[in-house]
Formats: C-alpha cells, sequence, structure tokens
C-alpha cells in the first residue's frame, strides 16, 4: 500500500444548463457549510453530510444544496468569506463587499455596501477580549492603498489606510500583519503602525501571484524560480524554501503538509523535509480551500474533498515501507496532535526501528544516536555479539530474533577490518549510555561487555579506565577473560575497584618482581606505592610496607609521607619500622618536622644525627653537599634540638662547620671561630658565620662578633692580610676608636687608611644622620606648637541641640573637643585621643 497523506474524495457536482456561464469561482468552508460563488453573480449554500467533507463511506447521502442567492445579472462572484462570530457571509461581486446572513442568505441592511474593493480578506482573531468585533482588510480598486476596517455586528468602520507604490494583486492576514504580492513584488504591511517593507522582487504573471497565511505569523510565498518561500512577520525566512512546480495556481497549508494546485495536478509536500509525498491527478482544477482537517478542491463544476489521513496512520504506513527517518520526522511534526504517553511511545519504538536499518548500512554515528533516543535496551545490541555478551536468564528480548549477530560471527572471520568497525560503534554506544538511565537497567552486562570489547580490540587505556573506576564487572568472569589475554594490571585494578586490595596488590608486585610480564603501565611500582598512600585500610599498608620500602627507600616512603592527614599513622610504629631503612628514617623525619611541624625533641635530636651520619656517607662515596647543607640549616634555625648529643657525635668528625654552629648556639662564639679559622682554615665560612650569627640580633652584638673574629686574626703572624681585608669590607661595621688599641704598634697608618677613612666616613654620616633627624623633629614640635597656639584662640559656639560628631548625642557638658575640620565632639568618644 503506497503511503497517501490524504484520501480523495469525489463530493459534489454542480448541475446547470448552462456549463460555461454557471462555472464555479470561488468557494468558503465553515463547519458543515459551504458556500459557491459562480460566474453568472450567484451564490449557493451547500450542507455537507456529517461524516466529514462528504464521506460516502459512512453511508450518507451527498451533498444536499440548501439555498441559492441571485446577486445580479453579470459579473462573476470574485470572493466569499464567512464571519461566524455574527453569523455574516461577505460576498465580493461587481468591486462591492456585502454582507449576508450565512444562513439565509439575506442581506443585513445596517451594513451598508463597501465599494470600489478588489481584494479582501477577514482576521478572524478578535482585536480584544472585551470588543466582539474583528478585522478586514480591502483594497482599493481606485487608490493604491489598503484599509483595514473593524467589523461589527451592525457597523464596520475604516480605522486605517496603508498607502502602497503598486496595486495588490494578492494578499492574506496573520494578525497586525498582512503580507501583499503587487505584479512585481512581495511587501509586508503592519496595520498597527501603517508601515510597509519590501520582501524580494518576481516575475510572475498577475494569475501566479501567490499568498497564503500558514499561521502563527508566517506567510508561504510563490517566488522566484519556482520557489514557494516561506517568510515570517519579522521579513526573515525560519525555514528553506520549498521546490515546486512552474504553473501554481494556489496553494495551501494543512499542517504539517503544503498543498500546490496545477490545472491538472495537485501535489502534496512535507513542511518538515521538503519533499513530495503524494499527487492527486484533478483535470481542470480552478482553487484550493484549506480546512481544519483536510483541503476543498473545486473546478469550474466540480468539488472533491481530500481529507488528512490521521497522523497514526500516516506514521504506521510509513514504518510498513520501512521509511522510519520520514516517521521521525513526521511524529516530531505533529507531537503536538498526539497524546503525550502516545508520542513518547511512538518515538521510541521507530527510533529503534530506524537505528537497526542505519546499522544495518553501517552508518553507526546515526544509529547509535537513534538507539539512544529511542531508549533501545543495550542487551538487545550486545546480543548481537555473541562472543560478547553474558547475560542472566531473566532477559527475554523484545525484539524479532535477529540474524545480525551470526553475520557479525561470519564477519569476525571473513571481515576483520569491518569487524572492527561494528566493535568500535559498539564501544560508543554503550559508552554513551553506560551511567544513564539506560545503562543502569543492565549495568554489569553493560560494564562486562566494554571489558571484552576492549580486550579485543588491545585497548589498554579504555580497558585501564574501566576496571580502575567502580564498575560492575563479574570477577568470576572477567579474570580469566584478562588472565588469558596477560593483562595482569588490569586484573589489579579490578580487584582494586572491588574492595580487594590485598590480591590487587598482590598481583601488581608479581609484576614488578618479573613473575607476570605486562608492559601496559610503565611504573608499576609507582602506582602501588600511590596506592597504598591513599589506603584507608592499615592492615593492607603494613602488609606491604617492608617490600615498599626494600624496593626504593626514597620513593617507599611516600606510602607515610604522602598519605591523607585523616589517615596517618602512629608516629613510633612509623619509626620503628624504618630503624632498618635510615634513608627512609630521614625522609620521614623530614616530613614529620618540615611538614607535620612537630616540635618533638627527640624528632629533631634524630634528623640532626641522620643529617649527620648521611653527610658522613656522602663525604666517603661522592661529592654531594646537599644532605650537609640541610643539616646546616636546620642546626642554625631549630630551636628543638638538643644541642650536646648533637655535639658529641660530631665533635670527633671533620664537620667543622657544624661544630661551630653548634658551639654559636651554646653562646661560645669565640671557640666557633677559632674552630673555623684555626682547625678548619676557612676563612671565608669564618665570615659567613659570623653574617649569619647576628641575624636578628643589635648593632652591638654585631661590632663584638667582627672585634673578636679581628683578635684572632690579629694573633696569628699569618693572617695580618685577612685582618685587613676584614677592615676594609665592613668600616661602618666597626668603630676606629675600638679597633685601634687591637692594632699592633707594628702597623702604619697607611696599611689602615682605607678602614680608617671608611669608618670617620660612616661615624660622619651617623652624627649628621641625628642632627638631621632632631631638626625634622623640632620643626613638627614647632608645626603643632602653631597649631595648638592658633586653635586656642579660637572661639566657638555651643548652641542647645549640637550635636556629638561622634556619638549623635546632645553636648550638655561645659567640656567638649574640636578636630581640625571644626567638628565638636564628646571628650569622652572613643575618636577623641586620636583626634
Amino acid at each position: 500500500m503506497a503511503f497517501k497523506a490524504f484520501t480523495h474524495t469525489h463530493v459534489y457536482e454542480k448541475r446547470s444548463a448552462s456549463r460555461e456561464k454557471s462555472s464555479i469561482q470561488c468557494i468558503e468552508h465553515c463547519d458543515q457549510n459551504v458556500y459557491l460563488g459562480t460566474k453568472d453573480a450567484t451564490v449557493l449554500h451547500l450542507i455537507l453530510p456529517s461524516g466529514a467533507h462528504g464521506d460516502q463511506s459512512t453511508g450518507q447521502s451527498k451533498i444536499r444544496e440548501c439555498r441559492v442567492r441571485k446577486l445580479g445579472s453579470s459579473n462573476p462572484v470574485a470572493q466569499l468569506r464567512v464571519v461566524p462570530l455574527f453569523n455574516r457571509l461577505l460576498i465580493l461581486w461587481d468591486r462591492s463587499v456585502t454582507a449576508f446572513n450565512m444562513f439565509s442568505l439575506e442581506p443585513v441592511p445596517v451594513l451598508k455596501k463597501i465599494q470600489h474593493v478588489n481584494l479582501f480578506e477577514v482576521c478572524n482573531s478578535s482585536l480584544t477580549a472585551q470588543a466582539e468585533c474583528v478585522e478586514m482588510v480591502t483594497s482599493s480598486s481606485r487608490r493604491k492603498v489598503i484599509r483595514i476596517h473593524v467589523v461589527g455586528v451592525d457597523r464596520w468602520d475604516v480605522v486605517k489606510e496603508v498607502p502602497l507604490l503598486q496595486d495588490p494583486v494578492a494578499l492574506a492576514v496573520d494578525g497586525g500583519c498582512v503580507c501583499v504580492g503587487t505584479s512585481d513584488r512581495y511587501l509586508l504591511c503592519d496595520i498597527r503602525t501603517g508601515s510597509s517593507d519590501e520582501l524580494f522582487p518576481h516575475n510572475r504573471s498577475r494569475q501566479c501571484v501567490i499568498v497564503t497565511s500558514m499561521g502563527r505569523g508566517e506567510f508561504l510565498l510563490n517566488g522566484p524560480e519556482s520557489l514557494g518561500i516561506f517568510v515570517m512577520k519579522t521579513g526573515i525566512c525560519q525555514r528553506p524554501p520549498l521546490q515546486w512546480p512552474q504553473e501554481v495556481l494556489a496553494a495551501g497549508i494543512c499542517f504539517p503538509y503544503i498543498l500546490t494546485l496545477q490545472p491538472q495536478v495537485l501535489s502534496v509536500y512535507s513542511v518538515v523535509d521538503q519533499q513530495c509525498k503524494q499527487t492527486v491527478s484533478l483535470s481542470g482544477a480552478k482553487g484550493l480551500l484549506c480546512t481544519s482537517d483536510g483541503v476543498l478542491v473545486f473546478t469550474e463544476r466540480d468539488i472533491f474533498s481530500l481529507r488528512l489521513v490521521p497522523p497514526e496512520e500516516q506514521i504506521q504506513t510509513l514504518v510498513m515501507h520501512e521509511r522510519f527517518d520520514e516517521a521521525l520526522l513526521l511524529l516530531n511534526a505533529v507531537q503536538d496532535q498526539l497524546p503525550l504517553d502516545s508520542h513518547k511511545e511512538l518515538q521510541k519504538a521507530i527510533s529503534c526501528l530506524a537505528g537497526f536499518v542505519h546499522f544495518s548500512r553501517k552508518n553507526f554515528s546515526e544509529a547509535r544516536d537513534l538507539f539512544i533516543t529511542g531508549e533501545l535496551d543495550p542487551r538487545e545490541i550486545i546480543r548481537l555479539y555473541p562472543d560478547l555478551s553474558c547475560f542472566s536468564e531473566e532477559f527475554q528480548s523484545q525484539l524479532d530474533p535477529p540474524n545480525k549477530g551470526r553475520d557479525i560471527q561470519v564477519l569476525c572471520r571473513e571481515d576483520r577490518n569491518t569487524f572492527h568497525l561494528h566493535l568500535a560503534f559498539l564501544g560508543d554506544f554503550l559508552r554513551a549510555v553506560r551511567g544513564t538511565e539506560q545503562g543502569l537497567k543492565c549495568s554489569k552486562e553493560v560494564d562486562y561487555a566494554l571489558l571484552r570489547l576492549y580486550v579485543e580490540l588491545g585497548d589498554t587505556e579504555n580497558l585501564q579506565q574501566l576496571v580502575a573506576f567502580p564498575n560492575l564487572c563479574s570477577l568470576d568472569y572477567s579474570v580469566p577473560v584478562l588472565e588469558q589475554n596477560k593483562s595482569y594490571f588490569a586484573i589489579g585494578s579490578l580487584y582494586q575497584s572491588h574492595g580487594n586490595y590485598i590480591d590487587a596488590i598482590k598481583t601488581w608486585v608479581k609484576i614488578e618482581d618479573g613473575l607476570h610480564k605486562d608492559p601496559s603501565c610503565s611504573d608499576v611500582y609507582g602506582h602501588i606505592v600511590r596506592t597504598l598512600s591513599h589506603l584507608q585500610d592499615r592492615d593492607v599498608v603494613w602488609t606491604f610496607a617492608d617490600w615498599t620500602l626494600q624496593r626504593n627507600q626514597e620513593i617507599g616512603v611516600q606510602i607515610f609521607n604522602k598519605r591523607p592527614p585523616e589517615v596517618l599513622f602512629e608516629t613510633r610504629d612509623v619509626l620503628a619500622l624504618m630503624e632498618k631503612y635510615p634513608l627512609a628514617l630521614l625522609y620521614h623525619l623530614e616530613f614529620l618536622i618540615h611538614d607535620m611541624n612537630s616540635e618533638d625533641e627527640e624528632h629533631h635530636n634524630r634528623l640532626a644525627l641522620a643529617y649527620v651520619t648521611q653527610s658522613l656517607r656522602e663525604e666517603e662515596e661522592s661529592d654531594l653537599r646537599e644532605t650537609r647543607g640541610k643539616l646546616q640549616q636546620l642546626l642554625w634555625e631549630s630551636r628543638f634540638y638538643d644541642v650536646s648529643t648533637v655535639y658529641e657525635r660530631v665533635e670527633s668528625t671533620t664537620l667543622s662547620l657544624e661544630k661551630a654552629i653548634l658551639l654559636g648556639r651554646t653562646g661560645g662564639h669565640s671557640q666557633a671561630l677559632q674552630v673555623l679559622v684555626h682547625q678548619e682554615g676557612d676563612l671565608e665560612a669564618a665570615e659567613a658565620y659570623c653574617r649569619r650569627a647576628v641575624q636578628g640580633r643589635g648593632a652591638v652584638f654585631r661590632q663584638t662578633l667582627m672585634l673578636t673574629l679581628l683578635q684572632i686574626y690579629l694573633s696569628s703572624e699569618d693572617l695580618g692580610s685577612a685582618a685587613v681585608d676584614l677592615l676594609n669590607n665592613h668600616p661602618r661595621v666597626l668603630a676606629a676608636e675600638d679597633v685601634i688599641r687591637l692594632l699592633p704598634d707594628s702597623w702604619s697608618v697607611q696599611l689602615v687608611s682605607q678602614f680608617l677613612v671608611g669608618s670617620l666616613r660612616e661615624t660622619f654620616h651617623q652624627k649628621r644622620m641625628a642632627q638631621l633627624q632632631k631638626a625634622l623633629a623640632q620643626l613638627e614640635l614647632a608645626r603643632h606648637k602653631v597649631i595648638w597656639m592658633q586653635t586656642s584662640r579660637t572661639k566657638f559656639r555651643l548652641d542647645k541641640g549640637q550635636r556629638c560628631k561622634v556619638c549623635q548625642k546632645d553636648l550638655a557638658e561645659p567640656e567638649f573637643a574640636c578636630n581640625l575640620t571644626g567638628e565638636l565632639m564628646h571628650t569622652t568618644c572613643p575618636c577623641f585621643p586620636s583626634t
């Protein structure tokens, strides 16, 4: 059965002696009332049977002639329009619009004839909710204007005129907008403001100028190049143009279809996809009239009814012909005409069927989207891949058993490339629905199918992402599959995601120890450490702590150092474990002191001693000095270690700078400098010691320490040049009078001249700076005295009701204060002292 959007029925044949003179010119319809206007100035009132559009299948009689009204002896009836609100039939005949009763066809005497009218159209929407009136637009046959009339029960008044550059050939009204077609262009006119805008020109003959209202502010126009153009009342196009035949006599809209009439055929086009859906042969057709559920088409003698087939039947027909995409487009277009539940179920069913068609054609992207839209059970797709499925007995397919599963198995053997395309589609689809309501119905099957799929494709990245995060893959089914594929790292991740941490880490340990080969992860040991450092199960961490530290102390200690604060271990237990691992112990003590801000003396002592041990080991093995720098920093900055304990360990070693720092922490700066100068022989270290020791101390202590170093230099004959350099480098620190007392008598003035000049210059500078500061202070004092004198001579008037600037209370006491801007306040208010 071919698809039909409309059913075609002949409902009326006009019988008359003179075929030419009484031919039908126009038609109008309202409910079961049909009005015909003929060439010989006659109006016929017909009554349709109760079946829609005279449907003869009900066995009822054909259309019945009710009344006839003769308007005159000549001139055809040009237009008929019904106004159901007032039971009026408006007739355009002999360039005049006349009102008749729509049932008796008697003229309405209170509504006088509107003369010199070329075209007219009625807007069915009421102007306001209170005023019972409609609007009518007429085109003058004498002037290039259109007039807007307000039509009531007993009057019709012209309320506005809109001038045009050309006479209208066709017009249509939609709300407050009129679309006008002239001999060479189309216009939009706003009947509220009287403005008009040109749309586009055309080269159509007058008979082919078509303007049809589609409702909702949209018009259909017969444009150039045989295009039906859709135009909104705003002047823009929201739909692509419709390619229709050359000689279109009329066009109408019966949503979701556009109907075009030619002399011999009527064509039906879809508004949705712009395609021709049906053609009906109608010899001698002259015009058409769209109704609520179809179309009336007339020739000179006959009337034909095209009744719109119910949307459900149209959709079913399209599905029967496997035109699923068209069925979906039609369903979405008519969703407002269907119950919500019915529309939803139809959309799901058709989307799934359309998806399988695209799947068979290898249009995988379209198939995936349609399966998702249709909320297809993912198991219906998984079952097409028998090797990847693992269903419980509860699942029963709701679709006809397809042969696609066998087809895909054949592809697996014969065409691996195409088979991999099908597998890639399955992966895209399952990833899209996983975690959604559609996929949660069968999460176990989806996760297992993805695991088998990734193994088949060798997609280690997606496989790892699947098993490392929460999933419902069955361990009984999945572990053997992964073992067969030698994906041991993924097995560990699968155990971990299921909370089986012992088996997970055991599996990874076997990879790191070389018992299993799996190149999918380049740093298995690092992964184990990261896992243990975040694991809350303390027993599991203790189980693998020894293996981790034995493997690499520097990295392994992170299982304790990089744990979240809420899952830290007891410090004593960790330190006890690390007695066997000195490097790990050192790193953990650093963590406790620097990261956890520990002030425990034991921790600081142990770290200092560990630094000493490590520094001595580095001296023996290489030239590295990183640990010794950390030791010196700790000795300088920490306040919590026991100096004597650390000094006992350092005293017998070659760590001279560290000895000096410890001596300095006990106040023995002279001893410290003696060690650096005489034992170590490092003069730069001695001066650096002085610079570090005086940080945060006063200038007096700084001068005393530098004088001590100078005395040590002067006590040795070999260090005379060092003493001179010390003096020349620090003339601002050392006072000349103190230095001269220490210098040997054998030294000449010339030898220390540079120091003396610098020292005297610094002394004079300090003296002048002190004088300048004193002068500035005196100036500030004088300024305050002037202000005080000026203020003491100022009079203030305190009136009754005057308020304090600060607390806004009345100044009732004899004592008050005044700031520099003249504002008064209580002497007890908070701002008074600062003022």
